[in-house]
């Protein structure tokens, strides 16, 4: 009787990892691409009177990589900010470049003290432009979101 129970749970084994083998995998998904945002959002506010530096991060999303990822991006100011006087970029160059094994990179810009005039355009966009390995900017899908973070200092 033990050797009959024995018996059948093995063969029930054997037929289960049977199907389960012959069952077709799903494709991964596998899509490449980089997008900007600041916890979890894609604008964000910064107070006026703020003296801080904040880091802003670019995030790769990709499955492990052999090659170096430069990707470029523009600082755009609204006509109520000015570089010097309310905020500084410490990243010296437009280039952000993720080596092998590295999935996200800093933009790192120094607010500074400064009242602005509400009736002004008092935005800073980090807009991600374009990379050399071909990879998505933005969220998958039409409508390319956080390809851009919008800072609003008020």
């Amino acid at each position: 009787m033990r050797i009959n129970i024995i018996t059948s749970v093995f063969t029930w084994v054997l037929m289960i990892l049977t199907v389960s083998c012959e069952l077709d995998e799903n494709p991964p998904y596998d899509l490449k691409f980089i997008h900007i945002m600041h916890n979890n959002s894609s604008e964000v506010s910064v107070n006026a009177m703020a003296n801080t530096v904040a880091t802003y991060n670019v995030y790769l999303s990709s499955g492990r990589f052999t090659e170096t990822v430069t990707v470029t991006y523009d600082i755009i100011a609204g006509d109520g900010l000015e570089e010097g006087v309310d905020y500084e970029v410490l990243n010296k160059n437009r280039k952000l470049e993720f080596r092998p094994g590295i999935y996200d990179m800093p933009i790192r810009i120094q607010w500074l003290p400064n009242p602005v005039d509400p009736e002004k355009d008092n935005t800073l966009k980090i807009q991600l432009k374009d990379n050399d390995q071909g990879y998505d900017i933005g969220l998958p899908g039409p409508d390319q979101k956080q390809s851009v973070l919008i800072i609003t200092k008020k």
